[in-house]
């Protein structure tokens, strides 16, 4: 299998010849190519000619081809670019590497963790202003259904959708309200994605437990990324998933990965193998982000665990 069949196949719950993977990002570029080049972002593109922005987008594509290629990865999130910058890149990606990967944007529309300056009020709303917050929930959803149908139109085929709703305590709506306030939005920006022919990988950190049943009643392809700092056990999850169909993906703790022994974070990532890759649907993943200060090495250390062990 190509690596975009990979991933196609563990989001169709289907047994692929290898467990696909990927990240949400990849914040180790310059580490990986030892040269100082990253990624670049929309921002820095400000002020640029046509010309000028155009090709610091081709050279954006050239090294997301090249780190994503020599990591392997199925799936490859363009991140951090507005649509018209989204929609250059992805035809540049094309002519690079046709359809080796699956490309991903930011998808999602629903209500997530408030800041800080913000929980108060929102926690206000809920309580005074029920209509007003579900009229807000609407619009957001319906904005993210029509954004989500331009992207699919320009090359995008799977969308992160990457509202953070948990805490390692748990979600921060009671799982009544988060019935009532974000899950019908969820289930119809994910049911437009599947009308589409795309596909829908649902992100939340946290302990997703108390709200899993939903997350799964809203018919998404997969759900990032079984968080083991919260105490989420990917064992335990599989099993639920399972019976829907619903891939998942991750589960290699990231806080070992920074601060644990060479043996902790082998053994989280042979965990995560072994109970996330028998009957197929399962992408192999960190349970975050390679971030900035990670090692290098360490990241590099799982995925050559995943390339011992990733076929079926």
């Amino acid at each position: 299998m190509t690596l975009r069949e990979r991933a196609i196949a563990a989001l169709e719950y289907r047994i692929p010849d290898a467990v696909p993977t990927f990240e949400l990002e990849f914040q180790l570029t310059p580490e990986l190519m030892g040269d100082g080049r990253n990624f670049i972002s929309s921002w820095q593109l400000d002020g640029l000619s046509g010309l000028e922005r155009e090709k610091k987008l081709y050279e954006n594509a050239q090294l997301m081809v090249e780190v994503y290629s020599k990591l392997e990865y199925s799936i490859f999130n363009v991140a951090y670019l507005n649509f018209e910058d989204v929609k250059t890149t992805v035809k540049f990606i094309k002519e690079l590497s046709g359809d080796k990967f699956l490309l991903t944007h930011h998808g999602d529309g629903t209500f997530s963790i408030p800041d800080g300056n913000q929980m108060y009020d929102f926690a206000y709303r809920l309580a005074d202003d029920p209509e007003g917050v579900h009229e807000q929930a609407r619009r957001m959803a319906d904005n993210a259904i029509e954004y989500n149908k331009r992207l699919f139109d320009c090359g995008i085929e799977s969308f992160m959708l990457c509202s953070d709703y948990c805490y390692n305590s748990g979600p921060f709506m009671s799982p009544g309200m988060f019935s009532e306030f974000v899950t019908p939005y969820l289930h119809d920006i994910i049911r437009e994605i599947r009308k589409m022919g795309g596909y829908a990988i649902k992100h939340t950190d946290g302990n997703i437990m108390p709200i899993l049943d939903q997350l799964i009643a809203c018919e998404p392809h997969c759900i990032h990324s079984i968080d083991p700092m919260a105490g989420v056990d990917i064992a335990e999850v599989k099993k639920i998933t399972q019976a829907h169909s619903v891939a998942i993906c991750g589960n290699v703790n990231c806080a070992l990965m920074q601060t644990g022994t060479d043996e902790e974070v082998r053994q989280s990532a042979l965990y995560a193998l072994e109970h996330g890759k028998p009957g197929g649907g399962y992408i192999f993943s960190t349970s975050n982000v390679p971030f900035r200060g990670l090692p290098l090495e360490r990241y590099l250390m799982i995925l050559d665990i995943w390339k011992e062990h990733r076929y079926y």
